[in-house]
């Protein structure tokens, strides 16, 4: 009897470059081996390399996952940073900079 796995990992992973890329996946360590081994040319991550896991964080369901990775995508570089060090205040006192250009 296979088991379904229903959560994913949504990632964020700090390139070379100091660039941020963020990923949904059902696999995190096979998912970062592909990234860092370099499997597609194609990928951002391909010329990014060596690469850093800094942050993850686990979804109920695919659909919730895919939306949480484009959530993170739309976000500032400090908002991403501010996730990634746990900084709440930080988090926070950015959406609301962000609540209030808008």
């Amino acid at each position: 009897m296979a088991i379904i796995q229903k959560f994913v990992y949504v990632y964020i992973i700090h390139c070379s470059d100091d660039s941020y890329y963020v990923g949904v996946t059902n696999s995190l360590k096979d998912r970062y081996m592909h990234h860092e081994l370099g499997t597609n040319p194609k990928a951002y991550t391909y010329r990014r390399r060596p690469l850093k896991a800094l942050y993850w964080e686990i979804r109920d369901s695919a659909m919730d996952g895919i939306l949480r990775e484009k959530q993170l995508k739309g976000w500032t570089r400090a908002k991403k940073r501010a996730l990634i060090e746990g900084n709440i205040s930080e988090l926070k006192r950015l959406s609301a900079s962000f609540r209030r250009a808008q």
